[in-house]
């Protein structure tokens, strides 16, 4: 059996493209290589690292509360930073842009800084320990 693959794409369900999309344009400093109205849903990508970060709003939604980590499904997403400066980096262009965010927070399995998106989805920048 070949190696586990790695993960291609994650694809977070937004309430309104409208206001995510130019938040998740400045957070990513970059436009979406993808936008495009499947039928079922329409989605939003963009290209991070080699990982297709995908936004997806459906004309039906079952449920319009919003994000609850505290419910099956996802818990959060985390991006990788190399080191705590990087991780600090981090904080300072959140804090430029009017993001909300935790700060960091140092655990001897690593320094993560948490936020939240506008669906209240949780994210978080993360540097291994050291």
């Amino acid at each position: 059996m070949a190696e586990f693959p790695t993960i291609t794409h994650v694809a977070l369900t937004v309430s309104d493209l409208t206001r995510s999309v130019p938040w998740y344009e400045a957070l990513f400093g970059a436009k979406p290589v993808l936008d495009e109205d499947t039928g079922p849903f329409r989605h939003v990508v963009w290209l991070v690292g080699g990982t297709l970060v995908g936004l997806h709003q459906f004309p039906d939604l079952a449920n319009a509360e919003p994000f609850n980590e505290r419910r099956i499904g996802l818990d959060h997403l985390a991006f990788a930073c190399t080191n705590r400066g990087e991780l600090a980096e981090w904080e300072t262009r959140l804090n430029e842009l009017g993001i909300a965010n935790g700060g960091i927070i140092d655990a001897g399995y690593g320094s993560g800084l948490s936020f939240r998106d506008p669906d209240n989805i949780a994210l978080e920048f993360f540097a291994p320990p050291g």
